[in-house]
């Protein structure tokens, strides 16, 4: 292993590669349909004047309005990499399964989830086709995205496929896209996944962003699912909208008091350029687990273990 940027090991478990969707999200499809292109449009103005808000007060460049090609982007991300001196990266989407596995296919130090649709047709052999043959080394599901609930027996054969294939699956729960985006729906709550991750105990599920909106629910679904890990990735803007006092060291500190360091993994959600790699999270992340006191054994757990033994990366698990 090697010495990151920030004087140790680091494995990034939580970005994004950065490449035009392949098709817009069924449920802006069913908007248009609904409601006209007209709504649709100030809807995306809505949520373009929130991600301002929060990129002007990090002071981040906006987003490239054309990605260039996939090629490019491995480059660029492998650029930034070696840059932070990263031990690997981890992305949980990028256009589609085959389209990241080809980008990253000649990067060692990049790694990518299977992040099809659990309720498209043929959902499960996609799923065990994506790992077998790609080589992505786990599965990404957005709740609030989903056409259904997230536990609805009919994905059942999805599950059993990421518990054969020994993968672990990130779920995102919570607002979708920040401020403008969706905050209701059936799976909204980390709660929702108590019957999937008690029928599945073998396999490792990741809730990301503490929860995102939802701390509490997610620290209960832990406490009754062992198999249940949280990660740290993101803006964490939703801590802003809680209705009372908290801050990120607040949730590093409850959860290191209750699921313990061996179940939260470091990810930063970095994806699109000029920003790149979001290094204004590492050093936030970084400062408070130093402001913490924790030793060094439990930091690498953190910052590289954990997510290292999840991806089966050898030697620096």
């Amino acid at each position: 292993m090697r010495d990151s940027a920030w004087g140790f090991p680091i494995v990034d478990f939580h970005c994004h590669f950065p490449v035009p969707d392949p098709a817009p999200p069924p449920a802006e499809e069913e908007y248009r349909w609904r409601h006209g292109e007209r709504k649709l449009a100030e809807l995306r103005r809505n949520w373009r004047w929130y991600q301002e808000q929060w990129w002007d007060n990090y002071s981040f460049p906006y987003p490239e309005e054309d990605e260039p090609a996939p090629d490019i982007q491995a480059g660029r991300w492998s650029a930034e990499i070696e840059s932070g001196q990263l031990e690997a990266v981890a992305f949980m989407t990028g256009g589609g399964n085959k389209v990241l596995a080809e980008a990253i296919r000649d990067y060692p130090r990049m790694h990518g989830f299977a992040h099809h649709d659990p309720f498209s047709p043929g959902a499960a052999e996609e799923l065990r086709r994506a790992v077998s043959e790609d080589g992505l080394r786990g599965y990404k599901v957005i709740a609030p995205a989903l056409p259904g609930a997230i536990d609805d027996e009919a994905l059942t054969p999805v599950w059993q496929a990421a518990e054969d294939l020994a993968i672990p699956v990130l779920v995102h729960f919570g607002p979708l896209d920040g401020g403008g985006g969706t905050t209701a729906h059936v799976s909204i709550s980390p709660l929702k996944l108590h019957d999937v991750a008690k029928a599945f105990p073998y396999t490792t599920f990741v809730v990301p962003h503490f929860g995102c909106g939802y701390p509490g629910d997610l620290l209960q679904l832990a406490w009754a699912c062992r198999n249940v890990c949280v990660d740290t990735s993101g803006n964490n803007e939703w801590i802003r909208w809680m209705p009372y006092p908290l801050t990120l060291a607040d949730l590093f500190r409850k959860f290191l008091e209750t699921v313990g360091p061996e179940r939260i993994i470091f990810g930063s959600d970095s994806g699109h350029f000029p920003r790149g790699l979001v290094r204004t999270y590492y050093d936030e992340q970084t400062r408070i687990v130093n402001q913490l006191g924790l030793s060094p054994g439990d930091r690498n757990l953190i910052f590289t273990g954990n997510a290292a033994r999840l991806l089966g990366l050898g030697s620096a698990a």
